[in-house]
């Protein structure tokens, strides 16, 4: 009771403090993936010109946005807000403290589906739009092409907007993608301007990534030459297709954070053009509702379509990742089921060898990251499949009640 009416004042605050600093230009990103990427590249970018604040913190979006505000200065020029929604009229209540003058749309996909959050892909769309619905007259949005259910809401909507992607009708669209462990390379197009961009981020995700925070620099007044330099000093956040030294010689590369079926895709199209030899260790993606084995399935056909080397599967839910990769032509010497991470380290441990890529994707409650600590010869004794702590491992009680 007391934490709640604490948020509560907090909550009043922040409107009050949101109320007095009128300078600010409110960014808001909302989307079932890709948004925290985002809001830091948005956020990096337009510091090259202005005194900017963003949401810094793995936290609900619900107590993210006034810690966020009351840590805004009175000379930040620029407030970047990340928008997540899990349950119906979420978004209203989002609003009713602060309202974006830009929005970017990142992505749809079926998380947070399932009947204890937004029930349907159609209430996920419905809830998503109204932060659109909110853009003032003297503001724009910006909209991801590629994902069909974003560019169908982009097209509704009739005020300033930009599309980007990699489809050429896009306003701002990217060719020749090369992806390798060092970064990421794209040609960008803007009108019949073309330049060649570099960025630390890894993969496909970062190409899109890159696009939304050069739309809105570019709307916003940051020269072009600024935008490039600070894109390219962009890096992975730890979980999102970053490169870590692995255990027993391999290189992990840590995708762990969260997953859904547009994000799992799109990382392993991005692990797909590593070199090496790929095991990827694929646990279960969350919140899906119904239809959820077939997106699952659906996970094993593309990475096997891919050409990944070998799978290993956690949790009940992926045998219909390791079905769908045999559909599509992997053999069974190929393709490992795990119960739990116990087993999935105990499978590691036969097959890794040095120098192999070693892939980690689940959605965050799935704690893929226990199996690193067991292939380390850390003492892990949590086996459950999801747990609803979200912070890293090493932060749970559990854990080091196990190291004791």
């Amino acid at each position: 009771m007391k934490k709640e009416l604490f948020h509560q004042m907090r909550r009043k605050i922040a409107k009050l403090w949101l109320d007095i600093n009128l300078q600010l230009t409110v960014v808001g990103v909302t989307g079932s993936y890709g948004k925290t990427s985002t809001v830091r590249a948005i956020a990096e970018v337009l510091s090259a010109q202005y005194s900017v604040n963003r949401t810094d913190l793995n936290l609900d979006t619900v107590y993210n946005l006034p810690i966020t505000i009351l840590k805004t200065k009175i000379w930040n020029e620029v407030l970047v807000l990340e928008y997540g929604v899990d349950h119906k009229n979420e978004m209203d209540f989002h609003l009713s403290l602060v309202k974006p003058k830009i929005v970017v749309f990142t992505g749809i996909t079926p998380v947070h589906s399932d009947e204890e959050h937004l029930g349907s892909l159609e209430n996920i769309i419905s809830e998503k739009r109204k932060l659109i619905e909110a853009v003032p007259e003297n503001g724009f949005a910006v909209f991801n092409f590629d994902d069909e259910n974003v560019r169908k809401i982009g097209q509704d909507f009739k005020g300033k907007k930009f599309f980007y992607g990699l489809d050429k009708e896009a306003d701002v669209w990217a060719d020749k993608v090369k992806v390798s462990l060092a970064g990421t390379e794209f040609e960008l197009h803007d009108g019949q301007e073309k330049f060649f961009l570099k960025t630390g981020l890894l993969g496909y995700p970062a190409v899109y990534t890159c696009l939304a925070a050069y739309v809105v620099s570019r709307e916003e007044g940051v020269k072009r030459e600024k935008i490039i330099e600070k894109l390219v000093q962009l890096e992975p956040l730890p979980g999102r297709l970053s490169v870590e030294p692995g255990p027993r010689g391999t290189v992990l590369i840590d995708d762990s954070r969260r997953a859904n079926p547009a994000s799992t895709i799109s990382g392993l199209k991005s692990f797909a053009q590593f070199p090496g030899r790929k095991v990827a260790v694929l646990g279960e993606m969350g919140e899906l509702g119904v239809g959820k084995e077939k997106r699952h399935q659906e996970v094993g056909e593309k990475a096997a379509e891919l050409g990944i080397d070998l799978i290993v599967g956690v949790g009940p839910l992926t045998k219909n990742i390791l079905e769908g990769a045999r559909k599509k032509g992997l053999r069974e010497s190929q393709l490992f089921w795990a119960r739990d991470v116990i087993e999935a380290a105990e499978i590691l441990g036969t097959i890794l060898k040095k120098d192999d890529l070693f892939y980690l994707k689940a959605s965050l409650l799935r704690h893929l990251e226990r199996i690193v600590f067991l292939l380390e010869g850390e003492k892990v004794c949590c086996t459950v499949v999801v747990c609803h702590h979200y912070d890293s491992c090493p932060t749970c009680p559990q854990f080091k009640k196990c190291l004791k």
